[in-house]
């Protein structure tokens, strides 16, 4: 014990202001955090949500054994989702930048710089969409990635013969293998040198979403002698969010560890699945639920657009077989994030999420009372009964989760009270300042 002598008294004062004395019972519930986003996977598509279409024993078995959340909701294509989950603000917020691009005002406030801050160490793998690497190496690590391996959007192959950039440089080795594998052995790798130490580990994956459209000839084939089609890429997805879990495991490193798996916006209407003379071809991609048919939903601000599914697993702590019910989107990961990093929130940035890390921890939660998605000038805010869209559309989705019947003001009990109340939000949400953004248009959205 630290005397009462006056340079022990000032010691201790030099520890308490710079957090080094923080009760061991706060620094033993900071968590490892592996953040895993699958691309264009719809609820529809996980065992667990009730889809009877696909295998997806390892995520079951994460939400099983974890918890899974009810109302999850994303935006409804992967570039806003990317941008709210790293910047915890909403696309207009950062003055909506152009697809393919990040704010540069934004570059020092994202989740990984926060974490990073409170001493742990950062990767990312996968797809990152926000920058064209080739041009800008170093951009990951100015967002707060201390290491990162990806793809080459809109540059190569995402799978077969992929084109990666690993930590500031192409990589060399990669021409025979299959991308998947790639970002999954450099995450595990990354585990395995820093157990130790924290980490905040960002699987943002290139599965499920097709192959690359836009170059100058189609991509290589893999060994089916055609592209995978839907269902093989979710067996391949669910394959390697196991192979993750099980090195996890093999660490020793499950109950210090939050896996957190969710997806970046509904499944794909269509998927390439080979290639003609040059000419992609497409094929739909209809999932079941139950015995109902469910079409890809992606870039529809529908449910099957952006409510997604979203599972928590973290051993001794999130409840087996938990179901959380509350209003959760996109801007709630940072605060959550953060306040479970024991790390801070950027200062003089305000945030309109809400930390649901209570809710994992099974202890009271105020939570919140809508959630919010915009796509291409279009937005709505919802409660878990109404929607009410910018243009004054409402629904009560309660009763009409397709959305097939708006309601009037008189139409329905409650339907103005609840139109009164989101007006409000919508008013205060757009009320709020847009910041400028010095990001340039790369390319179209895909």
């Amino acid at each position: 014990m630290i005397g009462r002598d006056p340079l022990s008294v000032l010691l201790w004062a030099f520890l308490v202001l710079t957090g080094a004395c923080q009760k061991p019972v706060e620094l033993a519930r900071r968590p490892n955090i592996l953040l895993i986003l699958a691309d264009d996977v719809g609820r529809e598509v996980l065992g667990s949500y009730g889809g009877t279409s696909y295998e997806t024993p390892h995520l079951d078995h994460l939400a099983t054994t974890g918890m899974r959340f009810d109302h999850s909701y994303s935006m409804p294509v992967c570039h806003p989702s990317r941008i709210t989950l790293l910047t915890g603000r909403y696309p207009f917020q950062v003055g909506n930048p152009e697809w393919g691009t990040f704010p540069q005002t934004s570059e020092t406030q994202t989740v990984a710089h926060s974490l990073r801050a409170a001493g742990y160490i950062t990767a990312i793998s996968g797809k990152w969409q926000l920058t064209l690497l080739k041009d800008d190496l170093d951009h990951p690590h100015r967002l707060g990635f201390d290491e990162y391996c990806l793809f080459g959007w809109h540059e190569g192959p995402r799978y077969y013969q992929p084109l990666i950039y690993q930590n500031g440089q192409q990589r060399d080795d990669d021409a025979d293998r299959y991308g998947p594998e790639v970002y999954t052995d450099f995450l595990i790798d990354f585990i395995e040198r820093n157990q130790d130490r924290r980490f905040f580990a960002f699987y943002s994956m290139a599965l499920c979403h097709d192959v690359t459209d836009d170059l100058e000839a189609p991509v290589p084939f893999g060994p089916r002698g055609r592209y995978d089609n839907y269902a093989e890429m979710v067996a391949v997805m669910d394959k390697q969010i196991g192979r993750l879990v099980a090195a996890v495991n093999d660490l020793g490193l499950r109950e210090k560890t939050l896996i957190l798996f969710t997806t970046d916006n509904g499944t794909a209407k269509r998927s390439i699945i080979t290639a003609e003379d040059g000419k992609l071809i497409r094929e739909d991609v209809v999932s079941r639920l139950g015995e109902i048919l469910v079409p890809g939903g992606k870039t529809e601000l529908t449910d099957g657009g952006t409510r997604v599914p979203s599972i928590a697993n973290w051993t001794g702590t999130v409840k087996k077989g938990a179901l959380l019910e509350d209003l959760i989107d996109f801007s709630d990961f940072f605060p959550t994030l953060v306040e479970l990093g024991g790390a801070k929130l950027p200062s003089g940035v305000s945030l309109p999420g809400k930390s649901f890390a209570p809710g994992l921890r099974g202890e009271p939660r105020v939570g919140r009372d809508w959630v919010f998605a915009e796509h291409k000038g279009k937005s709505w805010v919802r409660s878990r009964d109404w929607k009410l869209y910018r243009d004054g559309r409402l629904f009560h989705m309660a009763s009409d989760s397709q959305e097939q019947r708006p309601v009037d003001a008189g139409a329905r009990k409650g339907a103005a009270e609840a139109r009164r109340s989101l007006e409000t939000v919508l008013q205060n949400l757009f009320d709020t300042q847009v910041e400028a953004t010095n990001s340039s248009p790369v390319n179209a959205p895909h």
